[in-house]
């Protein structure tokens, strides 16, 4: 078989980002699948078909793929990101799993990209320097009862937590509920960053408290960590650090 998928992360949106192996896989590409605005940043070439969906059909792109690879096509899925956190990787295994056998001989890759969570802690300084949890806030595809669960047990732990998808325009309930579950176990000082469009030209960091943090700092678009109680920021005249420290006291 001569076709192969390789599910590929475009990193967080400037292409200095975007691994060599990526570009390597983009230009040996026959067809390009993913959402709309992450095929958008695909480079049109001759010999290259771009296939853009809509979102919430991830499971239709995986098997659209599939069935393109087992023609002798090569295939790259993209994902902002990372494609293995809460990305196409696993709608991909998903697909593959429940289709025919003969998908299971296709070769299938996944190369990893710079997630925006990275990106977020890296612009900031090192807030995920210790023990951390990441939490997709969306209740698209678990109830919000297991979201809660998550939250307050991350927080009963002391993580360091980094939020995803934290507050849609149909759904913007979540993250004032996340903020309360907060209020009820963590201290008011408790450091929040707020990491918006992280590496394009619209990026705006905003370094908050709990007390003071409010749902409309965050929206689809807005990566949140919330430290530890060990979190701390170094002020200095040419903008703040924020680090966990790498150890934790008895």
């Amino acid at each position: 078989m001569s076709g192969w998928v390789k599910i590929a992360g475009l990193g967080p949106g400037n292409e200095a980002l975007v691994t060599s192996e990526v570009t390597a896989a983009l230009a040996e590409a026959t067809d390009v699948v993913g959402y709309i605005p992450y095929v958008a940043r695909v480079a049109k070439r001759p010999g290259l078909t771009l296939h853009a969906s809509d979102n919430r059909v991830e499971i239709d792109r995986s098997q659209h793929a599939l069935r393109m690879a087992a023609e002798g096509k090569r295939v790259v899925v993209v994902s902002s990101g990372d494609p293995g956190v809460f990305a196409m990787a696993a709608a991909v295994f998903e697909a593959l799993e429940t289709g025919p056998d003969t998908w299971r001989e296709i070769p299938v890759e996944v190369l990893p990209g710079i997630t925006a969570m990275l990106a977020a802690a890296a612009r900031a300084g090192a807030p995920l320097g210790h023990d951390f949890c990441a939490i997709n806030l969306s209740d698209n595809l678990k109830p919000w009862a297991v979201i809660e669960k998550r939250l307050r047990l991350a927080a009963q732990a002391d993580f360091a937590m980094a939020f995803y998808n934290p507050r849609s325009k149909s759904r913007p309930e979540g993250f004032v509920k996340t903020l309360e579950i907060l209020r009820q176990e963590c201290e008011p000082e408790r450091l929040i960053l707020f990491a918006r469009a992280v590496s394009r030209p619209d990026e705006a960091i905003c370094i908050a408290t709990l007390a003071e943090a409010t749902p409309d700092m965050a929206d689809m678009q807005t990566v949140v960590i919330v430290g530890s109680s060990l979190t701390r920021v170094i002020e200095r005249p040419i903008g703040p650090i924020v680090y966990t420290p790498r150890s934790t006291p008895e």
